[in-house]
């Protein structure tokens, strides 16, 4: 499994960013995808999800109506768009892959660092 993040960089606040995933070694259409993010001295939090099978999508609360998870199957990717983006944004961002938007991923890319000034 193989998991690369890219998209990542500086943004001012208010800006925005696209992440992408590129995903090789597993049935790509079949898993669960998500991003991760890790702001410095905090823990891992989900930032979003998108199920296999009919693309439903989740949302941390604080990102909801900011952020859009997208994947395309046929290319084995997966997507953040990142609008209206603030300090707190900020952090390492991780795509995942498992078998449910309600469990714990799998396997993790390496992840792209997002950084927003206050």
């Amino acid at each position: 499994v193989q998991l690369v993040e890219s998209g990542g960089g500086m943004v001012q606040p208010g800006g925005s960013l696209r992440l992408s995933c590129a995903a090789s070694g597993f049935t790509f259409r079949d898993s669960a995808m998500s991003w991760f993010r890790q702001a410095p001295g905090k823990e891992r939090e989900l930032a979003a999800c998108i199920a296999q099978r009919y693309g439903t999508a989740k949302y941390k609360d604080t990102v909801r109506g900011r952020f859009t998870i997208s994947r395309d199957n046929s290319k084995d990717e997966l997507y953040l768009q990142m609008n209206s983006l603030n300090a707190e944004d900020t952090g390492l961002y991780y795509c995942a892959r498992g078998w449910s938007c309600s469990r714990m991923p799998e396997d993790w890319g390496q992840g792209t660092q997002v950084t927003v000034p206050s």
